[in-house]
């Protein structure tokens, strides 16, 4: 790409997020598995002033709280793969509770509760363990869904399965049958959703960062040869070209439906950076490693679009069924999101986490907004993430 043009707009045509592609900056493996020790989270003194606005706008807190829950969810990210060993078979999942700064672990068994609270984690005993409750989520997965069920996921604070009904379709003979279907598979409990759930690609707009034939979508995170998408933004070999009209590269794999992930290469004198832009709104974000947050953390998304929003992670593992078909393993989010912003970033602290797939609503009204998670779309290609 050429350097004319200021920096940020390049950076928006090449990258939502990336890495310089040269030495002398660490990565992070897309076959490892981050371990408590080797994370590196925001340190919320250091957290950009532009972060903490966006999280006393989106989240109502003050900067004080904002800080104070940037920390707590540092120590919470970094403790919940302990906290999971420590529990043992009788993990029941585990969660963030912006209310106590905890993190919280379920479990079905007294006998691993005092283990588990030496991680430094909350306790709370439940039934059912997050195995048998994944189990029930699969038989879900395996039936057919009509359009009024808009997705199901496991919730471990309920300790349950939650099937999530489009209100308008609650009554629908179909739904019906589902949700009695669903209630027979094993603990079930039903929810209403406004609408039901749609892609976020777009029609050819001018000057936004990436097209393939007529879609416009946004780029998510940049790793060594490209970046990764949304799967619905295009099939494996389109063309894709950048905000000047010039060729990038081309989608070298794509998943739409059952999944939603995609990876593009990156050519033509184009490079990338290891950050989320924050479109004036907050800084641009350094990308540091890919750590999962836990369900309650506070998370932002980047888009073209809508740009900067901030929000909170509602649900993991959830399996969302669009008019083209379910795509499963996704991260249900607060975060608004409209029609472009497909395949954009979504960042906890700096840390990757995925990115953006579809949802409900609009950033006026709000609404809901899935993401496919980083670290599988790593894990299917054999891609590694550009980090800072």
């Amino acid at each position: 790409m050429r350097r004319t043009t200021a920096l940020r707009t390049a950076l928006s045509a090449v990258l939502l997020v990336g890495a310089w592609a040269g030495a002398g900056f660490p990565s992070a493996s897309a076959a490892d598995t981050p371990t408590a020790d080797s994370r590196t989270v925001t340190d919320a003194r250091q957290a950009s002033a532009g972060l903490l606005t966006a999280m006393q706008k989106d989240l109502g807190l003050t900067e004080s709280q904002a800080r104070a829950r940037l920390s707590a969810e540092k120590t919470a990210t970094a403790i919940q793969p302990d906290a999971q060993r420590a529990a043992g078979t009788s993990y029941g999942g585990s969660w963030f509770d912006p209310s106590t700064g905890d993190l919280t672990v379920a479990v079905t068994s007294e006998h691993r509760a005092d283990a588990v609270r030496a991680t430094g984690a909350a306790v709370r005993l439940v039934v059912h363990t997050a195995r048998s409750l994944d189990a029930v989520k699969a038989k879900l997965d395996r039936l057919p869904a009509p359009a009024g069920v808009s997705s199901w996921h496991v919730d471990p604070e309920a300790n349950k399965v939650v099937v999530n009904v489009v209100s308008s379709a609650r009554s629908d003979n179909d739904v019906q049958k589902f949700v009695e279907r669903a209630r027979d598979a094993g603990p079930v409990v039903v929810q209403q959703t406004a609408e039901a759930p749609r892609t976020f690609s777009a029609g050819t707009v001018g000057g936004d960062p990436y097209y393939t034939g007529n879609v416009r979508c946004s780029i998510g995170f940049s790793v060594y040869g490209g970046f990764v998408t949304a799967g619905h933004c295009g099939q494996a070999g389109a063309s894709v070209s950048g905000w000047d009209g010039s060729g990038i590269g081309n989608f070298q794999g794509s998943s739409f439906p059952d999944n939603d992930y995609a990876w593009v290469s990156v050519g033509n004198g184009w490079w990338t950076v290891p950050v989320v832009l924050g479109w004036g709104t907050v800084s641009d974000q350094l990308v540091r490693g890919s750590a999962v947050a836990p369900v309650g953390a506070s998370i932002c998304r980047s888009g073209s679009t809508s740009h900067w929003h901030c929000g909170n992670v509602l649900a993991t593992n959830e399996t969302v069924n669009y008019s083209q078909g379910a795509v499963h393993q996704m991260t249900k989010t607060s975060v608004c999101a409209e029609p472009g912003d497909s395949g954009g970033s979504f960042i906890s602290g700096d840390q990757a986490q995925g990115v953006t797939s579809g949802g409900w609503g609009n950033c006026s009204s709000g609404g809901e907004t899935w993401h496919q998670p980083i670290n599988e779309i790593l894990n299917r290609y054999g891609l590694t993430l550009h980090t800072a």
